[in-house]
């Protein structure tokens, strides 16, 4: 493997990784405040929809931006709505948003657009395009340095940055200011927390609505910035992958980065190597699709460790009188 394929493999694991690691850090802000929340993957299918079939039908990206954020704060408030408001339990309740979701976006995009399920293709201005850097051009020609700045750090678009930005900006609210102290201990000792007269349902469903906002950005890139459009089931099992990635961080941003462009190299590898000859024996193309979620597991169970969750996470709150 020359210099030049292992940029092209490094950038495309930072694109895979992108909606992974949205996905992750929403999940952390739900459960480091106490709530389970499996249904990242319908809030992300969600948001893929809205935002591919608003910005198909309007030309703009930025509209398909807020709707796919929308939808996933729609899923969100049901989510906080049945385990935070009425206590009920909070897998069933993701579990209900994923089933939801699946049904939900195909029987819509059929409906509004004829297409077996999937919505148009989308033009330039309906998608998150490439943003060159600084100098980008004139480094390119640059020896080692010059490939890195121009390949792999420039050409991205602007919501990859945006989950990069939201890995220290995760870690600062959570490690750094009033906010995130209360909303860790909420997730820990919620009762504590409303003896000092913090509201525990409010830091809750303040949790759940950044965990919301994270999802339909995540959401929007799948659609309107990795690809150009809706397709069914296109999240394909990256809500439990970044769960996954979460539980192998052990709740903590810069661990759930790591993690996470470890899973995207993983895909990355699995996309650019397919049909490998070993030696007599070809691997099939379907051996290297399934390679990320079978090292998923493989990680999980062999090299996380102990990774001890939020004491109070999926207990809803009753408070004493």
């Amino acid at each position: 493997m020359d210099f030049l394929t292992i940029i092209q493999v490094l950038d495309s694991t930072v694109r895979l990784a992108t909606p992974l690691l949205l996905a992750c850090l929403a999940g952390l802000f739900s459960e480091r405040a106490g709530i389970f929340d499996i249904g990242l993957e319908g809030k992300m299918l969600a948001a893929a929809f809205f935002s591919a079939a608003i910005a198909a039908m309007t030309g703009s990206v930025w509209l398909g931006l807020l709707a796919g954020i929308a939808a996933s704060l729609f899923l969100s408030g049901v989510h906080g709505l049945a385990s935070i408001t009425f206590r009920g339990n909070q897998l069933i309740s993701g579990v209900a948003i994923n089933f939801l979701a699946a049904g939900m976006t195909v029987l819509i995009a059929q409906s509004w657009f004829k297409q077996g399920g999937r919505t148009p293709s989308l033009m330039s201005e309906g998608r998150f395009n490439p943003i060159e850097l600084p100098f980008a051009e004139a480094l390119s020609e640059v020896p080692f340095i010059g490939p890195i700045y121009a390949e792999l750090i420039s050409g991205h678009s602007i919501l990859v940055y945006v989950a990069l930005a939201a890995v220290p900006a995760t870690w600062w609210i959570l490690y750094r200011t009033r906010f995130g102290l209360r909303l860790r201990a909420v997730g820990e000792n919620p009762a504590a927390v409303d003896t000092a007269g913090v509201s525990v349902v409010g830091l809750r469903f303040a949790a759940v609505a950044i965990c919301g906002l994270l999802c339909g950005i995540a959401g929007a890139y799948l659609a309107t910035g990795l690809q150009a459009g809706f397709v069914k089931d296109m999240t394909a099992g990256r809500g439990f992958i970044a769960l996954a990635a979460l539980i192998f961080a052990k709740w903590r941003p810069w661990y759930a980065l790591s993690a996470c462009l470890l899973f995207g190299f993983l895909q990355a590898i699995a996309l650019r190597y397919q049909n490998i000859d070993l030696w007599a024996f070809t691997v099939p193309v379907q051996v290297m699709d399934a390679l990320p979620y079978i090292l998923t597991v493989v990680i999980l169970a062999g090299f996380v460790g102990k990774a001890v969750p939020p004491r109070a996470g999926g207990e809803p709150y009753v408070k004493e009188r």
